[in-house]
C-alpha cells in the first residue's frame, strides 16, 4: 500500500505493517506491558526482624496489668515493623514479540485510517537554528496546536531545543518510541529515514533480506 509524503511523492510499504485491524485488546496489553517495565520497584519497608532493637522482654508475662509482650518492635508497636512489609520487585509483565510487534502494527495501520499519521521529509526535521520560530516554520502548519509526537531517526539538538518550550510537542527516537506516546498523540509527524527503520523492524523477515521503502515517482 501507499503511504502519503508531504509534499513530496508517496512511498510503497508493506500492507501487513498499515493494514492491520484494530486491536483494542493487543494494545491495551502492550501499553500494560510498557508502562509496567517503567516502574522503578526499589520500595522497601523493613519487618520486625530488621527493624534494630526489640531483643529484651519489655515486661514480665504476668502481674502487671498489661498486655503480654515479647518484643517492643513489633507491628502494633510504635517504631516496631510493618507486618505485610514492602520488599524490592519486578514489576515488568511480559509479552511475546509477536504480540508486541502486532500491536504496534495495530497502533500504526489505526492512526494512518484516522489521518493521524504524517511522513515528512527528512529535512523538514533538521531545524536551521534551535528556536521555536524555526520549528514554527518548518512544521508548524502541520502540529497546530494539537498534542503531536515527533519520530526522527537521531535526535538532533536543534530540534530537541527548538521544542522544549512547546508543552503539546514530544520527541522521540525510533529506536526508543514509546506505544504510550503514539496512542496519545493527536498526531504523529515521522521523517522518512525513521518510517523505514520502523518498517524494517516490524516486518517479519530475515535480517539477511532487510525491509525498504520504495519511492513512487
Amino acid at each position: 500500500m501507499q503511504v502519503q509524503v508531504h509534499n513530496a511523492q508517496p512511498l510503497t510499504v508493506e500492507d501487513s505493517i498499515f493494514s492491520r485491524a484494530y486491536n483494542e485488546t493487543l494494545i491495551h496489553q502492550l501499553v500494560i506491558s510498557h508502562q509496567a517495565a517503567a516502574r522503578q520497584g526499589t520500595h522497601q519497608q523493613k519487618t520486625r526482624s530488621m527493624v534494630r532493637g526489640g531483643g529484651r522482654k519489655p515486661w514480665r508475662q504476668k502481674g502487671t496489668g498489661r498486655a503480654r509482650a515479647g518484643t517492643s518492635r513489633g507491628p502494633i508497636w510504635r517504631s516496631g515493623g510493618v507486618t505485610f512489609a514492602r520488599v524490592p520487585r519486578d514489576y515488568s509483565v511480559k509479552l511475546n514479540r509477536k504480540m508486541r510487534r502486532a500491536a504496534m502494527q495495530s497502533i500504526l495501520s489505526q492512526l494512518l485510517r484516522q489521518e493521524r499519521l504524517t511522513v515528512v521529509e527528512d529535512s523538514l526535521m533538521l531545524l536551521p537554528e534551535p528556536k521555536v520560530k524555526a520549528f514554527r516554520v518548518a512544521l508548524g502548519e502541520l502540529v497546530g496546536d494539537k498534542l503531536c509526537l515527533l519520530v526522527t531517526d537521531t535526535l538532533n539538538t536543534n530540534l530537541l531545543l527548538g521544542t522544549r518550550n512547546l508543552p503539546q510537542i514530544r520527541v522521540e527516537e525510533v529506536t526508543n518510541l514509546s506505544p504510550v506516546s503514539l496512542v496519545r498523540a493527536e498526531t504523529v509527524i515521522i521523517c522518512k529515514s525513521a518510517l523505514e527503520q520502523l518498517v524494517q523492524a516490524l516486518t517479519l523477515m530475515p535480517s539477511s533480506a532487510p525491509s525498504k521503502l520504495v519511492e513512487n515517482g
